[in-house]
């Protein structure tokens, strides 16, 4: 069935919320992909809105009258976005989707949407919606899925990146519903994005593959001025949005200088590798450009499992990289991933003991998760070694696969019982006695949401002791995400509210 053509006046971007509480809850920053098709969308006529429902609730009504709804999702918040595709898609509006989960999912996603945009989007979207206008077109727009009219599926060729990041705009914020027009009065933490793309290929990681291997640089001028910008309006606290800040150290040195010499200095923070520690005239400049605390996947403390996840760093690189982040008074967030076939219950509790030798403020000790689209996803589903499929569960905080050194209890009981040591009592003490208040104040909230991430999934933990005495057989129900948006559409239904033209909106000409 052809859809009529027709103009698309209202576009609505939706980021659906995650399926648990998680380290960024009380602070929630919209992720920037949404925003900037949506940005580049408005600069192009369109009215647009975003709904981050980490940030503010959907109104469905609203949503409901939108030309055409898009819908950003990483693997553990797709269960509940499938929920609202399916929901609109069944009211009549056009839905497309797009983010790591349904670029390497897609056949799964067009069971509950009618359009997926694999890879990066910013370069097609405003092509993609003239198509959709003109309901033709599509065999042209690259990356993109959708089911023609023998309801077989075509999968465009794909250009995955971006071709210019330089060319992107500066998000507009005051699209996300929540934030208005001073929305940087209503961000704690204002994201700034400077790169994209990752050289590294971590066998546990999707970046590489959904960014590309190749850096691509923003130029320095543009960052300032959006920085400028920012703190002219008020910003105090930046978070520089990539995934490894100094990726290129000459380029990051530069822009630190450029911030230095025009006394545009927030508070900052930023994503980095322990390759940081190397050139102490970069830690200077970022000592003195206001780096508050950085973001270190230091991932392990086990040569063996470093080696597994292709990481290409040593023990004694994380050592002394946080030795020489802390000489200039940098905090530091260390992430560790527990569960390699390298691993040990002894493992755990060596990483724990380091940790706390070290003095790391605050840490995440995060169960591997085999995330579709990596190197780790092939090789367990080649082996028959993941367990669950509930991608609710796909979140580094639940036992998803079978691990090879322990149990599933084991693994998902010693890295919680680490957590909570970590943040225990004790530890929020010493900081208190040196008259660390922001410190004090970053462990009482870890300790704060360990326990309440502890009182909501006692239920998961014994699951894993009965998936270890009892094996595969146990099942588990699928964690419940969209309960509230199956009752919201419900009630419009009940109500006769959803009157739309056209019940099918699939585009299946070209």
């Amino acid at each position: 069935m052809v859809t009529v053509a027709q103009k698309m006046k209202k576009i609505v971007f939706i980021e659906s919320r995650p399926p648990d509480i998680h380290v960024f809850t009380r602070s929630p920053i919209p992720r920037l992909g949404t925003v900037l098709l949506g940005t580049i969308l408005k600069q192009h006529g369109y009215d647009v809105k975003s709904y981050v429902e980490d940030i503010s609730e959907m109104d469905i009504e609203d949503v409901l009258s939108a030309d055409a709804v898009g819908i950003s999702t990483i693997t553990s918040t797709s269960p509940r976005s499938y929920e609202i595709a399916k929901h609109l898609r069944k009211a009549g509006i056009p839905v497309f989707m797009g983010g790591p989960h349904v670029t390497y999912m897609v056949d799964e996603a067009l069971d509950y949407c009618d359009y997926v945009m694999r890879g990066e989007a910013d370069d097609h979207i405003v092509d993609f919606i003239k198509a959709l206008e003109q309901g033709s077109g599509f065999d042209g727009i690259p990356g993109l899925s959708y089911r023609g009219k023998d309801g077989t599926v075509a999968h465009n060729r794909i250009v995955s990146f971006c071709k210019d990041v330089n060319a992107l705009p500066s998000p507009d914020f005051s699209i996300v519903q929540g934030l208005g027009k001073d929305w940087i009065k209503n961000v704690p933490i204002t994201p700034i994005m400077t790169s994209r793309g990752c050289p590294y290929d971590c066998s546990f990681c999707s970046v590489t593959q959904m960014f590309g291997h190749k850096y691509r640089f923003r130029s320095n001028d543009k960052t300032i001025a959006e920085l400028e910008s920012y703190m002219g309006a008020g910003a105090k606290w930046v978070f520089f949005y990539d995934d490894n800040f100094i990726a290129d150290r000459k380029r990051t040195k530069e822009l630190l200088t450029m911030m230095i010499e025009r006394r545009l200095t927030p508070n900052w923070t930023a994503q980095v590798r322990v390759e940081v520690a190397k050139d102490p005239e970069l830690l200077d400049l970022m000592k003195r450009s206001g780096c508050h605390t950085v973001y270190i996947g230091f991932e392990s403390i086990n040569p063996e499992t470093l080696k597994a996840y292709n990481k290409k760093q040593s023990v004694e690189d994380i050592e002394v990289c946080i030795k020489r982040l802390h000489e200039n008074g940098i905090r530091i967030h260390g992430m560790f991933v527990f569960g390699s076939d390298e691993d040990t219950t002894d493992t755990i509790h060596e990483t724990l003991r380091f940790a706390k030798k070290m003095d790391l403020e605050s840490i995440q000790f995060l169960i591997l998760t085999p995330l579709p689209g990596t190197k780790l996803y092939n090789d367990f589903e080649k082996n028959s070694r993941i367990v669950s499929r509930d991608w609710s569960l796909y979140d580094a905080h639940h036992v998803v696969f079978e691990p090879k050194k322990m149990s599933y209890y084991e693994l998902q009981s010693e890295t919680m019982k680490a957590t909570k040591k970590f943040y225990s009592i004790w530890q929020i003490a010493k900081r208190a006695a040196r008259l660390d208040i922001f410190n004090v104040a970053i462990k009482a909230y870890g300790r704060s949401l360990t326990k309440a991430w502890f009182k909501r999934n006692g239920y998961f933990v014994e699951y894993t002791r009965a998936l270890t005495t009892a094996g595969r057989a146990v099942q588990l129900a699928a964690k419940k995400t969209a309960e509230d948006i199956k009752e919201k559409f419900g009630r419009i239904e009940v109500s006769g509210s959803i009157v739309r033209p056209n019940p099918n909106p699939r585009v299946i000409s070209k």
